[in-house]
């Protein structure tokens, strides 16, 4: 079934038109550029804008690099709207992970005439599918999550960009300077051990962890991992206590799937190095951080206001949009302290994904329990064209990863990959 919300303009949504003949022409998706570029030039000719008020639940706050993240997206998304001559009114609410307190956010920025609210994180979804069917007239945008791609409701969908990709490009950094550290004799190859924190046993951090550790064995075959769990998304403390705890099993680069600084700045603590998630870290470990994956959501934010503004209909689903869209992106790399020669790796393979000559889960990179991996069912929703609900994703020799669900589904646990606990 394909759901998509149409916005109907009214003044209650807070859109004030400066001008007569208020456009009422859809937007397209992202990739009808063309398009899109006639409807901007048609609008600065008729001398036309438009305000539109948009919401943000925040599961963390200023303090959390994965809330920043979302900052950044918005203020630039904000910037390149304006010059379409629509502007963005964004509303932020903070520290609500999920349950009642996610859809009171829900309610109460429905309720301030806000045309979309924007939940960024996973676990946010059930409460906000709990009060979404209450405001049909308000698009609810849950980030990294999967449900809204296929419910029943009109008003609710889903984004999650590839973000494997970037941790791939990441682990090849990390992967270089492991390089560098035994060509000097700093480690022999049995000592290129990375330590990982990681959130949740989700099969979003397993598919994250692994897209890392294979970029970084495509340019060191030596290298293993320790992946130890803290059961949050997000405790600057606890990141902190687990990187140590990685260090100190051996680990001589840290980085994470998790939301604070901490795993960087310990690293530095410890004189060893690290790959971040989000921002860049050189501000707060400028001897130790190499570089950092992220998720541009600039890209995202511009289609959906940009669409709903035009009284035009939003895609329920937003997946399959990587390196070579511009919505996976890695920060600049700290040239002091990154290897020699990783920029020009990074970028090889940067355009071997764009051009699909190189993928991700290249079952020939990798095994499980000492084999190749040949299958691996995906449970997914009864809305797929497919004969029934699980689905081999293994197929053409790679795992087809984010292609038959809406988020990461890679939940195997390949060889050279230690996990510390799996408790949470």
């Amino acid at each position: 079934m394909k759901k998509a919300l149409s916005i109907v303009l009214a003044a209650s949504m807070v859109f004030g038109l400066c001008a007569c003949g208020g456009s009422t022409a859809e937007t397209k998706a992202p990739e009808s550029q063309e398009t899109e570029a006639e409807e901007t030039e048609a609008t600065e000719e008729a001398g036309e804008t438009k305000d539109i008020k948009i919401g943000m639940i925040c599961i963390g706050n200023d303090n959390m690099a994965y809330d920043r993240n979302f900052y950044m997206a918005a203020d630039a998304a904000k910037e390149e709207l304006a010059k379409k001559g629509i502007n963005v009114e964004w509303v932020y609410t903070y520290d609500h992970p999920e349950g009642d307190p996610v859809a009171a956010d829900c309610e109460e920025l429905a309720d301030s005439g806000c045309a979309a609210v924007i939940l960024n994180s996973y676990g946010m979804e059930p409460a906000m599918l709990t009060v979404a069917a209450d405001y049909p007239d308000t698009l609810f945008c849950a980030l990294t999550n999967e449900t809204s791609k296929s419910d029943e409701l009109e008003n609710t969908v889903n984004a999650f960009p590839s973000i494997y990709e970037g941790r791939y490009l990441a682990g090849i950094a990390a992967g270089m300077k492991l390089n560098e550290m035994i060509e000097n004799g700093d480690i022999t190859e049995d000592e290129a051990v990375m330590g990982y924190v990681g959130a949740y046993t989700y099969a979003e951090v397993v598919s994250g962890y692994t897209a890392f550790y294979l970029g970084a064995k495509s340019v060191c075959p030596s290298v293993k991992m320790l992946v130890e769990f803290i059961g949050s998304w997000g405790d600057p403390a606890v990141e902190a206590q687990t990187a140590q705890d990685l260090i100190d099993r051996g680990a001589v680069l840290i980085s994470q799937h998790s939301d604070a600084t901490t795993p960087s700045t310990t690293a530095q603590e410890n004189n060893v190095y690290s790959v971040g998630y989000n921002i860049s870290m050189v501000d707060v470990a400028p001897d130790s951080s190499i570089v950092s994956s992220r998720i541009d959501w600039t890209n995202y934010f511009v289609y959906v206001i940009e669409t709903l503004a035009n009284g035009g209909t939003v895609d329920q689903d937003y997946m399959q949009h990587g390196v070579a869209d511009g919505d996976i992106k890695l920060t600049d790399l700290n040239e002091a302290v990154a290897a020699p020669g990783t920029a020009e790796a990074i970028a090889e393979a940067e355009e071997k994904i764009k051009s699909g000559e190189l993928h991700v889960f290249d079952t020939s990179t990798f095994t499980v329990d000492g084999k190749t991996l040949e299958s691996s069912l995906v449970d997914i929703d009864a809305d797929f064209d497919a004969t029934d609900d699980d689905t081999d994703a293994v197929s053409d020799g790679y795992y087809h990863e984010s292609y038959y669900k809406s988020a990461p589904s890679f939940s195997e646990r390949i060889d050279g990959i230690e996990l510390i606990n799996e408790k949470y």
